[in-house]
């Protein structure tokens, strides 16, 4: 699976993000990977919990913004309608897996990436390890909108609206995205010991328990909600002001670093 690796260890599947010279952002073929690999540890009777982690300098970066960019022409909304939508599920397949998942998480953990830690049934986060959704400094809309109902509608207005990617993991834990903060070399260890504990238990009793869990959150109205914001998604993604089409234009072009530089040089025109 290209950018994607599965290993196992007893009762632990460990899927694991690898694609680290792009601080594993998340492009087409690991979508595939991620689901491919999530299908296998769903299937196998003798997994009881999932572990998701980053190779390399992070956990991710989120998706790849360069990857995605939109084709121009009349197929662009369909195009991105289905883009989104494709991303959309795979972040809401770790919501929606019946076995338990730990996300362990370090160095940067932006976007969507964020979005899919938060799904995930507990999270652990090293030291130093940097959160954020800066989506709305590149014009760009919130894949699958689950942060007001993880850390409440205060802490996520003051995190999406201001586009911040600067929340640290100390931050993050009191605000309840994450559940542990850890030393970063003693990330996986606890994560894994996390996960030896979740297996150790009565199987039935683990997965009818993460049911009646996400089902007292569905019955709130949560799945409903996401699906509303997707479309709110969908909207800015294919609209867009002329800044954030330039922005993409520059991207698909000439990749993200050179777009970012533009922005820059377009804030700071501003100031003066």
């Amino acid at each position: 699976m290209t950018g994607i690796d599965y290993r196992q260890h007893r009762a632990i599947a460990e899927i694991r993000l690898n694609r680290p010279e792009k601080l594993n952002a998340i492009n087409a073929d690991m979508l595939d990977g991620l689901a491919s690999a999530l299908d296998r540890a769903e299937q196998d009777d003798s997994v009881r919990v999932i572990v998701l982690s980053g190779e390399g300098r992070a956990f991710s970066a989120g998706f790849d913004l360069v990857s995605s960019a939109p084709p121009e022409g009349a197929d662009a909304h369909a195009h991105m309608r289905a883009k989104l939508r494709r991303d959309f599920n795979l972040i809401m397949r770790f919501w929606d897996c019946h076995k338990p998942v730990i996300a362990a998480v370090h160095g940067y953990c932006l976007g969507s990436s964020m979005e899919i830690s938060a799904v995930c049934d507990l999270t652990i986060a090293a030291e130093g390890c940097r959160f954020g959704a800066p989506e709305v400094r590149f014009g760009s809309g919130i894949v699958c909108l689950i942060l007001p109902w993880i850390v409440g509608q205060k802490h996520a207005r003051e995190l999406l609206l201001a586009g911040s990617n600067k929340v640290d993991a100390r931050r993050a834990a009191q605000i309840g995205l994450v559940n542990h903060v850890v030393p970063a070399d003693e990330l996986m260890q606890f994560a894994g010991r996390m996960a030896e504990e979740i297996a150790a238990n009565d199987p039935l009793a683990v997965r009818l328990t993460k049911k009646a869990l996400k089902q007292s959150m569905e019955m709130s109205g949560v799945r409903r909600a996401l699906e509303q914001a997707l479309e709110i998604d969908i909207e800015i993604e294919t609209g867009g002001s002329p800044e954030s089409r330039e922005f993409n234009r520059i991207v698909a072009a000439k990749g993200l670093k050179a777009a970012l530089a533009w922005q820059k040089a377009q804030a700071d025109a501003g100031k003066t």
